[in-house]
C-alpha cells in the first residue's frame, strides 16, 4: 500500500496538472517555496496543517481531496475527471509519456 506522504503528493501533482499549474505557479499560489512543492509531489516530504490548507486553497479543492479520491460520502469526488487524473498520478513518466502519445494520435484530426 502506498504511504500517506506518496498518496498526498501523487494527489497535490494530479490536481496541479489538471489545473495546468507548473509547480512554480503552484508554490506562488500557495505561498510556499517552489522546492517544498518539490518534495511534497515526490513523497520526500510531508506537510503541516498550514501547508496543506494553503495547497487545497491554491488548487481550489477541500483539503480532503489531498489525501483521497475515495471519500465515503463521495460529496468530494470530481467524477470521471477525478478519476482519470488520480490514476495518472500513480504512473511513471515512461508510461505517462507513452499514454500521452496514444492520447495525441487518438485526437489527432484525421485527413
Amino acid at each position: 500500500m502506498v504511504d500517506l506522504r506518496t498518496r498526498f503528493g501523487r494527489l497535490v501533482k494530479a490536481h496541479r496538472l489538471r489545473l495546468g499549474l507548473t509547480q512554480e505557479a503552484l508554490a506562488e499560489r500557495a505561498n510556499i517555496s517552489v522546492d517544498m512543492v518539490s518534495k511534497i509531489e515526490g513523497g520526500t516530504s510531508g506537510a503541516r496543517f498550514g501547508v496543506i490548507t494553503q495547497l487545497a486553497e491554491a488548487l481550489g479543492v477541500d483539503p480532503a481531496e489531498l489525501f483521497t479520491p475515495d471519500l465515503p460520502s463521495g460529496q468530494l469526488k470530481r467524477g470521471a475527471l477525478m478519476d482519470i487524473t488520480t490514476r495518472l498520478a500513480s504512473l511513471n513518466e515512461n508510461e505517462l509519456r507513452w499514454l500521452s502519445n496514444l492520447i495525441e494520435a487518438a485526437l489527432r484530426p484525421k485527413a
